[in-house]
């Protein structure tokens, strides 16, 4: 497995490419070995894509059931798209964080005959979210939008408060499946790449999840970065290879998921990030 990304990751002056995972190229059509994605020949310019969100009641309370709707504007026209592209398994990936980031969900809005994403949430406290938004317009490129959501009569501090993070690297135990961490380097360097593995017990009963090995979102403690990826080296078997460059210094929540008999299992770590000497 680790070859053939190796040897895809060798061709970069290929004519197809993943939209998904820029670096892998090939000369023919196919599909991303890395996430699975259908290779196209060469990607548009990034441009971002508008996200308008509305919710259904206007006011968000905590606790209680609140639609989030939202509406993907065309930058040209600025008219709505209708169009998009699956990115594993689903139209819309969703990441609902507090601002304490000790609440996480992973959550897919329904897209409507009238283009618009719905999706019903409950915000479990009061207070301050960071609503992480993951989609595909069809003849664009991948998107990642984040925007702060705040819960209805919840009256934010007057200065930023960012959450003091220890680092936590240890084993997890979660619904049926122990997730333990290594990295190279033992700590990670801002704008540089880190090798994240993840050895997972038992190692048998693994499955595809979203279709992927695994997913991972990271995020810096003032939630001002996120990062959505997936496995570089994955084969189903009890070690996945996350490969992930981290902007800035400082400490980052990452949730790591995988899916074992069924049962989808979400891992939290917390890693210390240096800065570059």
């Amino acid at each position: 497995m680790l070859l053939a990304g190796a040897l895809w990751a060798q061709q970069p002056n290929g004519d197809f490419v993943c939209p998904m995972d820029p670096d892998v190229r090939s000369a023919n059509p196919g599909v991303c070995p890395r996430c699975g994605m259908k290779l196209v020949p060469g990607i548009p310019d990034a441009v971002e894509y508008p996200v308008r969100l509305t919710t259904d009641p206007p006011a968000v309370k905590a606790g209680a059931p609140a639609q989030l709707v939202f509406e993907i504007l065309d930058p040209k026209t600025n008219r709505r798209m209708t169009r998009f592209d699956v990115v594993h398994e689903k139209l819309f990936h969703f990441f609902l964080i507090s601002d304490d980031l000790q609440y996480f969900a992973h959550e897919h809005p329904v897209l409507g005959a009238d283009g618009l994403f719905r999706y019903t949430a409950v915000f479990p406290k009061a207070g301050a979210y960071r609503l992480v938004c993951d989609f595909y317009p069809s003849g664009g490129t991948p998107q990642l939008h984040a925007r702060t959501f705040i819960t209805a009569g919840y009256k934010p501090p007057a200065a930023i408060v960012v959450p003091t993070l220890e680092t936590d690297v240890y084993p997890k135990t979660t619904e049926n499946l122990e997730t333990a961490l290594e990295m190279i380097p033992a700590q990670p360097v801002a704008g540089q790449p880190a090798l994240l593995f993840f050895t997972l017990t038992p190692a048998y009963g693994l499955e595809k999840f979203l279709g992927a090995w695994g997913h991972m979102l990271a995020a810096s403690a003032d939630l001002i970065d996120t990062i959505h990826t997936h496995p570089f080296v994955a084969d189903g078997g009890p070690r996945v290879q996350f490969n992930v460059t981290f902007p800035r210094e400082g400490m980052y929540r990452i949730w790591v998921q995988f899916q074992r008999k069924g049962k989808v299992n979400t891992a939290q770590f917390t890693v210390p990030v240096a800065a570059l000497k």
